[in-house]
């Protein structure tokens, strides 16, 4: 927990770094769209400066060209001769050239303005003379290097606002009108043309944040959209990945515990049963000599047979101890004649208002890959369990039919019943509903079923008051 909230304060605090650096960006480019606005209107001061210079210059020719002799002309010919950048042509209406000064041309050579070299004299509106003069002019060469400057200056604050902030998430320039993508960075150049790709991730965007708007001379409004950066949208994810991881760390420990404890108390059941077999082995030697004594007595043959069945029962019980933990050997066999004998041995030992029904498939063979000893202390265990929850009198059935691959055995009872959410507790060790009792006979039967056979055992139905249906699954 103490991880989980110190990854969680990191990433706030990183998440805000993030913010404060975007906010920063941010500034910094509406910084440097006024210095672009500032740098323009100064071209603009510059602009007028030179065309009141370009009327001056032609003021000053026009006195050079209609001076008398007696005039001072010093003071027009430094106006005209200090002309040393801005290019200028003077012509008459018809546009022929009769002066000019800085210009790539000679005026020997052209005597009319025409054609591309008007049209490159042009870009300014002219300026009109009281004398039908007319004098074309274009930007000096100081401002036509200032104006490349300028615009070395926008395409730079383009640059900056992709290269800056595109190397870690995209990022969109659009015009006023939010119709055209001026610029853009880290998208993938094929995805430019589509619209409906593009639509989306601009309204990504818009989500995420407040677009920033800058103001640019020439091009108005610009709006530029953004996304938080890929790390910190990992970063975000990445409390809930460790809490994952440790979940199932979490998780992993406690199969692995349970894993160990079951181990464990299987290793205490196999003790204790083998333990049990060992006990019983003694007195039941001894048990089987006097009973060989009392038949050369010529004691009563069926007291002394009927002691001989259960002397051979606890026979089985022991054999059945005695195969608790070791590798069960299951033989492909008839199924029906071991739950009749078992039945038949639980009838005479039982109360006679109990009545044992066997319904089998008449003519026919139930096979299935049992271990005897074991699979009949599962039938012993479910009738007495089914004999403790009838009171006095009732009726225990057993079922037995088949599929293609599966044999089923079906016991059911007209006891007490159980409620649906104890379907699974009773076969849970030590589950009990008797006042005395250890809760392991469905315990054991399960683990016989389960683990021996690699069989299923469930309670198929109960109803409270009425019965419970004990079923087995058992492979062919």
């Amino acid at each position: 927990m103490f991880s989980l909230w110190f990854t969680n304060t990191l990433v706030r605090k990183i998440a805000e770094e993030e913010r404060n650096r975007i906010r920063i960006w941010a500034n910094a480019i509406q910084r440097k769209a006024e210095l672009v606005n500032y740098t323009e209107n100064f071209f603009d001061e510059i602009r007028k400066e030179e065309r009141e210079r370009v009327e001056i210059w032609a003021k000053a020719n026009r006195k050079l060209i209609n001076a008398t002799n007696e005039e001072d002309l010093t003071f027009y010919l430094d106006i005209v001769s200090g002309n040393d950048n801005i290019p200028v042509v003077l012509t008459d209406q018809n546009d022929s050239i009769e002066t000019t000064a800085n210009v790539d041309f000679s005026a020997d050579t052209v005597d009319v303005l025409k054609g591309a070299l008007k049209k490159e004299f042009t870009l300014y509106d002219p300026i009109r003379d009281n004398y039908g003069q007319i004098i074309y002019y274009k930007e000096s060469k100081l401002y036509t290097k200032l104006r490349k400057v300028l615009d070395d200056l926008i395409q730079s604050f383009f640059n900056d606002v992709v290269n800056n902030y595109s190397s870690s998430s995209p990022v969109i320039i659009m015009d006023s009108d939010k119709n055209e993508i001026k610029a853009w960075g880290n998208i993938d150049d094929d995805k430019i043309d589509d619209k409906e790709y593009m639509d989306n991730l601009i309204n990504e965007m818009k989500s995420e944040n407040d677009p920033i708007t800058i103001e640019l001379a020439y091009e108005g409004k610009q709006y530029i959209y953004y996304k938080d950066s890929a790390l910190l949208k990992q970063l975000r994810f990445y409390p809930l990945v460790q809490f994952a991881i440790i979940g199932l760390f979490l998780f992993v420990a406690y199969v692995l515990f349970s894993i160990a404890r079951r181990s464990e108390q299987n290793q205490v059941w196999v003790g204790l049963a083998k333990e049990t077999a060992h006990q019983l082995g003694t007195p039941l030697s001894s048990m089987m000599a006097w009973l060989e004594l009392l038949r050369v007595k010529e004691v009563e043959p069926e007291i002394v047979n009927e002691l001989y069945k259960d002397m051979e029962r606890l026979d089985v019980i022991t054999d059945r101890f005695s195969k608790i933990g070791s590798e069960s050997k299951l033989v492909y066999q008839d199924i029906v004649p071991i739950i009749e004998d078992t039945i038949d041995y639980m009838k005479k030992r039982t109360s006679r208002k109990i009545q044992y029904t066997v319904n089998k498939p008449e003519g026919k063979e139930v096979n299935a890959s049992v271990n005897k000893h074991l699979f009949t202390w599962v039938i012993e265990n479910l009738s007495k369990n089914a004999i403790d929850a009838i009171d006095h009198s009732g009726e225990i059935v057993i079922d037995i039919f088949e599929s293609k691959s599966q044999a089923f055995v079906d016991v059911s009872d007209t006891g007490k019943g159980l409620p649906k959410s104890k379907f699974k507790t009773v076969f849970n060790p030590g589950y009990t509903s008797k006042d005395r009792g250890w809760g392991l006979g469905l315990s054991l039967a399960k683990r016989i079923i389960k683990d021996y056979h690699n069989g299923k055992i469930f309670v198929k139905n109960s109803i409270p008051g009425k019965g419970t249906t004990f079923r087995i699954v058992l492979n062919k």
